[in-house]
């Protein structure tokens, strides 16, 4: 078995076992290369029709591409689709402009708090990755978050020979990553392999693409030629740039990301 079969052999064992303790569970959609392979493998993990809803956490300011993106496979996949906005802190006009700290706390993290408050999810899949960030190494692959929502990154479960602590107390919620043991370079493999549908804004146009996707006031392209898959691979085996080199709130401090994550963001 080759180490990409491996990988999505373990990555659908943890998306089947997390559904097995928590039905009320929900995956956080980004539209981008990461979380898309995460539903991909969701969809495969329940033959086609997947029995939870699918949220993206909309901030107003993603790119139009990722918009398309989202009408077309929600409809094509049949998703459950919840498109989750902090109403209340875009009608006061937050924005980049505020401080990306405080943009991202408002139309990302709070914004999820608020979600989950509202439709009582106890646990929620995502598709972060150990090697995307530094911070993103120290999680578990079964991460509590406690009952104001926070990450307590120096206290995680032990999780040796693939044993998980799959069960929260009453007041916690789980962050489950079926993703986490992937690499950058993994991904791609198997997005290459499964045929996987991926937003356009991956692939070179003018000498320059976008290696991670979010908000367009916070990202930045990268100078590349990969304009398809197989260059995007060969690229990767060579590139000594950081995935997250073009995310804005990466750059604005040190500790940004843990901050930010250490208060509930993804």
């Amino acid at each position: 078995m080759d180490h990409i079969t491996k990988l999505e052999n373990q990555t659908i064992f943890i998306i089947r076992e997390a559904y097995r303790q928590f039905k009320n569970v929900a995956m956080l959609w980004s539209i981008g290369k990461d979380s898309t392979t995460a539903l991909w493998l969701i969809r495969k993990a329940f033959y086609g029709k997947i029995p939870f809803p699918i949220m993206h956490l909309d901030t107003g300011y993603k790119f139009k591409e990722i918009y398309e993106f989202r009408g077309k496979y929600a409809k094509e996949w049949n998703l459950n689709l919840i498109v989750a906005k902090n109403k209340e802190a875009m009608n006061k006009g937050m924005s980049p402009e505020k401080g990306r700290f405080k943009c991202c706390t408002e139309l990302k993290t709070n914004n999820l708090k608020k979600a989950i408050a509202k439709y009582g999810f106890r646990a929620l899949y995502l598709a972060i990755r150990r090697d995307e960030h530094g911070i993103r190494a120290k999680e578990r692959i079964f991460s509590p978050r406690d009952e104001d929502f926070e990450w307590d990154y120096k206290n995680q479960p032990p999780e040796l020979w693939d044993q998980y602590k799959t069960k929260a107390k009453d007041e916690e919620h789980l962050r489950i990553h079926p993703l986490l043991g992937w690499t950058e370079l993994n991904v791609w493999q198997y997005i290459k392999r499964e045929n996987i549908p991926i937003v356009s804004l991956y692939f070179a146009k003018n000498g320059k693409r976008y290696r991670s996707i979010g908000c367009e006031t916070c990202c930045n392209p990268v100078d590349s030629d990969a304009d398809t898959i197989d260059k995007i691979v060969e690229e990767l085996k060579i590139s000594k740039v950081s995935e997250r080199s073009g995310r804005a709130q990466d750059k604005e401090s040190a500790y940004m990301m843990q901050k930010l994550r250490a208060l509930g963001y993804m």
